[in-house]
């Protein structure tokens, strides 16, 4: 037979064995379909089964989304830094924790992170636990631990910070979509709040430093002045160099009538007796303002009332505590002037210093539940059905195809009977 002949006879031998193949193929395919669809009762059942199943994990895993982004505090900010092993220390991270994330914020990486550990704080966490009754809601029979609580808490909230941006996002889950709302929102008031608490820049350990001595020294001052008053009430020295030169002045003048009055009196002497009326006036005249003139001087004046103010003979001596108690009573007033200035200044430097929270979206009420609880069901429902067909089936080419010596069989039985006695 030629060669070529040969070729062919093989060539259609092998496509009608092909095409056996095929056929016998199509034909199993349509057997097994026939066989699951003698069973479509069982099929049916189990998948009813697995859609009220996934009907239960719908109901546990959708939920409302509600979810607030902030800024990304600045990282310029000198509180910031400053305020970074207080914030640490107060939401519980440990050493480790402290160093790595102090790298990151005197490193390349951005101050955020800072800000999403705080907000994952107990501090934070019990706040909005405490607000929100946050135990009896979770709970199906009343109060819960706080442990537990805060554990639904976390497991319910995403704290996320983007690399590039720097925005942080807080998304919370429940499925009330007002509470999302609602706990999303108060983390952000709770992390501003707590950073404004905890946070110790060097100007505001600069304002406490002030505020303690300009309490220490408005007390002195108020000492110093009332020591002055006191003084200046009982000797009567209101202002002792004015007083010197009113009393100088005074005591001049009434010198240079002295000179005037005794003048004229040796004039009229010459003229008229001891017993003249004008002899007797320009007398009595003279007489008052000698009393007078040691009255200012100091000197004793019998019979003259006790004058209130000091003399220009006590004045230096006066003078000398008056000015004393005057210096003091300015060196604190000027002392507290300095001290209220800084502490105006501080005041205004640790506003600027302490990180604020800048809101980008706030949380608003969600609408949709993630994941749908239809798709949820749908594709349970559908894994139900094609695991009933592959169940149904493969116990029918055990039961029916394999006989009792096959050793598929045989190892499927025996996991069959470990699985249940377990």
């Amino acid at each position: 037979m030629p060669m070529g002949v040969t070729n062919e006879v093989l060539v259609e031998n092998e496509e009608k064995r092909g095409s056996r193949s095929r056929n016998d193929k199509l034909r199993e395919w349509l057997d097994i379909a026939e066989f699951l669809w003698s069973r479509r009762v069982t099929v049916f059942w189990w998948t009813l089964v697995g859609t009220a199943l996934s009907g239960l994990i719908a109901y546990k895993i959708c939920f409302y989304e509600a979810t607030a982004q902030l800024m990304p505090p600045d990282s310029s900010s000198g509180g910031l830094s400053a305020a970074l092993p207080s914030l640490l220390r107060a939401s519980g991270a440990s050493s480790n924790l402290m160093a790595g994330m102090a790298n990151d914020m005197f490193g390349v990486k951005s101050s955020g992170a800072l800000f999403a550990k705080v907000l994952q704080s107990r501090a934070v966490e019990d706040k909005l636990i405490e607000d929100k009754k946050l135990r009896t809601r979770y709970s199906w029979f009343g109060g819960m631990y706080w442990e537990d609580a805060r554990a639904k808490l976390e497991s319910r909230t995403k704290i996320s910070e983007d690399k590039k941006s720097g925005v942080i996002s807080v998304m919370v889950r429940d499925r009330d979509p007002a509470l999302a709302k609602d706990l999303a929102n108060l983390y952000v008031e709770q992390l501003d709040h707590v950073i404004v608490q905890v946070a110790t820049s060097s100007a505001g350990r600069e304002r406490v430093f002030l505020e303690q001595r300009l309490q220490e020294e408005k007390k002195t001052l108020a000492d110093s002045e009332q020591r002055f008053s006191s003084f200046a009430s009982n000797s009567m020295t209101l202002d002792v160099p004015e007083q010197t030169r009113v009393m100088l002045e005074a005591s001049a003048k009434l010198q240079g009538e002295l000179i005037v009055a005794r003048s004229e009196l040796k004039g009229l002497e010459e003229t008229y007796t001891g017993e003249n009326p004008r002899v007797k006036t320009v007398q009595a005249r003279i007489n008052e303002l000698e009393r007078e003139l040691k009255r200012i001087n100091g000197q004793n004046v019998t019979g003259d009332p006790a004058s209130p103010y000091p003399s220009v003979k006590q004045l230096p001596t006066v003078g000398l505590a008056w000015a004393e108690l005057y210096r003091d009573r300015k060196i604190h007033e000027t002392v507290y002037e300095m001290l209220t200035q800084q502490y105006e200044m501080a005041r205004v430097q640790e506003a600027r210093e302490i990180p604020t929270v800048k809101v980008l979206d706030p949380a608003e009420l969600p609408e949709k539940v993630h994941p749908r609880p239809v798709m949820v069901i749908a594709i349970g429902a559908l894994v139900s059905m094609i695991l009933a067909c592959l169940g149904i089936h493969l116990q029918h080419i055990v039961g029916h195809r394999w006989n009792a010596d096959d050793p598929r069989r045989i190892v499927l039985t025996r996991l069959f009977i470990r699985g249940k006695a377990s």
